[in-house]
């Protein structure tokens, strides 16, 4: 989350007066993350975040991702409540960007998660999964392997002014899973974007999954694969065997893998590292304007990467 578009009292006023939630009382920006503008608003009633969507985002898209929340947070999920207006819709305009008002979460993210934390982010990624089963609407991924193509192509020409060699180590590692790439996977609705920022703990319990704006229709599996970059790695880019099986060991309990996918998960890693490589050197390369936060430097997925493809098979993962 980040702000790019600003928002002045006024307008903040005119927008919720089309709203059942009260007026401002306080109103300021969240500076993380890179892809929306996102504010935290108390008004006389609750607490709101309110979104606007930056150019990024795809507004056919928005939809989806507010039924997606919709539907797990009345499924059990701890995820945001889209907030509907008084004539029905929960997406609006404001700034010239669409807008949501959503319900506020308690709870804090963890930048060093622990390895229970991790095992209690596998319970709460199976249950996702299992719960999104009722939702019908379908997404595909436009991150995955034509996507990765477009970045890479779009990055290809300067890419070397990041680490001698990027180029190259792309265009190879993209070879490879063009012809590696696993099929017939067990794949529903996933969260796509899972990272630690996206959870809130309190203790050692999630209150909260937040950022659903990469949610999409693809493997079950990728999405423990994002996590396990996400989250099994420390400050240095070492790789922690013990959260990632913690990981994967509570997923399992609560949704059973089967042995396509657990062998699946050494290719599947890389490509998660390489899809975060791809759209962080392009946000590295492109950065925006003025924006509060900076774009995450690319060469960290860089490490990730060379680990996974030292892999040779998931025994690294699991247990």
């Amino acid at each position: 989350m980040a702000v790019y578009t600003h928002v002045d009292d006024r307008t903040l006023a005119d927008f919720l007066s089309g709203y059942d939630v009260g007026t401002a009382t306080s109103f300021k920006g969240i500076a993380e993350g890179v892809e929306n503008s996102n504010y935290l608003l108390e008004t006389t009633k609750a607490r709101f975040i309110l979104t606007l969507y930056e150019k990024r985002a795809d507004p056919k898209d928005l939809p989806y991702f507010l039924n997606m929340m919709e539907h797990l947070a009345g499924n059990g999920i701890p995820s945001p409540l889209p907030i509907r207006a008084n004539d029905g819709d929960a997406l609006r305009t404001l700034s010239g960007r669409p807008a949501c008002l959503i319900s506020f979460l308690t709870g804090v993210s963890v930048k060093y998660p622990s390895a229970d934390q991790c095992a209690e982010l596998g319970a709460m990624l199976a249950r996702m999964h299992k719960a999104a089963e009722g939702f019908g609407e379908v997404r595909e991924n436009n991150l995955s392997i034509d996507g990765w193509h477009k970045l890479a192509e779009a990055t290809r020409d300067r890419a070397d002014e990041v680490m001698p060699g990027l180029a190259a180590l792309i265009a190879d590692e993209l070879a490879y899973l063009d012809a590696k790439w696993p099929s017939g996977l067990p794949r529903g609705t996933i969260h796509a974007d899972l990272f630690p920022d996206n959870v809130l703990f309190s203790g050692d319990k999630i209150t909260g999954v937040i950022d659903f704006y990469f949610g999409c229709t693809d493997y079950f599996a990728y999405d423990i694969a994002i996590c396990i970059n996400a989250w099994c790695f420390d400050g240095e880019q070492r790789f922690d065997a013990v959260r990632a099986k913690r990981l994967t060991e509570l997923y399992d309990t609560h949704r059973r893998l089967t042995g396509a996918e657990v062998a699946a998960l050494p290719m599947l890693c890389r490509g998660a590292a390489l899809r975060f490589l791809l759209t962080r050197l392009y946000d590295w390369l492109n950065p925006v304007e003025d924006a509060v936060v900076k774009p995450h430097n690319p060469l960290e997925y860089v490490r990730k990467l060379k680990f996974h493809q030292q892999v040779r098979d998931a025994a690294d993962y699991v247990v």
